[in-house]
């Protein structure tokens, strides 16, 4: 017996050292992150109460002003092409959301809808904004649902890009990075072990036009996330994946709010199902679905999504007016 114990030990060593071998990444220091990934148009915001946003605010300043919220584990740069094609005409704030990118965690680990929707409208205070259109992705896609529910009044409009949200919107295929996120017995591990691989692999399944996957872009995601504090928020948003969602109906000013529904038919982390039911949710809504793309039409797709976007910013001021 004693030996069975003493060669199971043995072998529980040897499988741990195996593991941090692996894929072992410490933090890395938060000034080289922000020497790396900050620029000239990075803002570090303090909206109060602990939480300081890294926050880019670009365009003119007298246009109409869009927030733009990313998605799951990515950051502010995953909008850099429609920065690239809207900004000249469009004042474009983004920031990343507590818990990724230089923002860091929340200060209170609040990664509830109401957390969410909170910074949005600080964010908006912030930047002395009454009225605005808000858009996401994914994540930043539900923020922006939940933030029609509780501001209608708000929004000029909403842009839900591969939004998640919806009812019953079961992945077909999670990505490697977000199933091992889901068991709470290896969030503890996920603090200090990271390789690069899992995170090429998840990017790779969440996208259909592999070319948006370059090494660099893989960089950024896989550094951001060892940004101090980053990957224990993670672990803790997925733990309150429970109180995710928010009870409040959709109520019928929410409905009334302009939408855009832009998706990619072979999205495998949220079904174009999902699309539908946003469809149907606002009743003046425009739906775009991109074949032969995935879950990041903003990227994907640059050109013709960010051409979608423009199209309907036009007519929903012109309707405005």
């Amino acid at each position: 017996m004693r030996k069975f114990f003493k060669w199971t030990a043995i072998a529980l060593l040897v499988a741990v050292a195996a593991l941090f071998a692996w894929g072992y990444a410490p933090d890395i220091p938060a000034d080289e992150l922000r020497a790396k990934y900050a620029n000239a148009e990075s803002e570090f915001v303090d909206l109060g109460d602990g939480l300081t946003v890294h926050l880019r605010d670009e365009g003119p300043k007298d246009a109409p002003a869009l927030i733009l919220l990313h998605g799951s584990n990515a950051s502010l740069h995953t909008w850099q092409q429609w920065v690239d094609r809207l900004g000249k005409e469009y004042r474009i704030i983004r920031y990343d959301q507590p818990g990724h990118g230089l923002t860091g965690p929340h200060p209170k680990d609040d990664y509830s809808a109401a957390g969410f929707v909170d910074v949005v409208d600080r964010v908006a205070k912030n930047r002395g904004l009454s009225k605005f259109y808000l858009g996401g992705n994914s994540m930043g896609g539900w923020v922006t649902h939940e933030y029609a529910k509780a501001h209608p009044d708000k929004l000029q409009g909403i842009i839900l890009v591969d939004a998640s949200g919806a009812p019953n919107s079961q992945p077909k295929a999670l990505p490697i990075g977000f199933r091992i996120a889901r068991i709470p017995a290896l969030r503890p591990i996920m603090s200090v072990i990271t390789p690069r691989s899992v995170i090429e692999r998840s990017l790779r399944q969440s996208v259909s036009n592999q070319s948006v996957a370059t090494p660099t872009e893989i960089d950024e995601y896989w550094e951001l996330l060892r940004y101090p504090g980053n990957r224990e928020a993670t672990g803790k948003r997925f733990a309150q994946f429970s109180n995710r969602y928010s009870t409040k109906p959709v109520g019928e000013a929410t409905r009334e709010v302009p939408a855009l529904i832009l998706w990619g038919d072979e999205d495998k982390l949220i079904p174009v199902s999902s699309a539908e039911w946003f469809a149907s949710t606002y009743k003046n809504s425009s739906k775009q679905i991109y074949k032969g793309i995935g879950h990041l039409p903003m990227e994907e797709v640059a050109d013709k999504s960010a051409e979608d976007v423009r199209d309907w910013l036009s007519r929903a001021n012109s309707a405005a007016k």
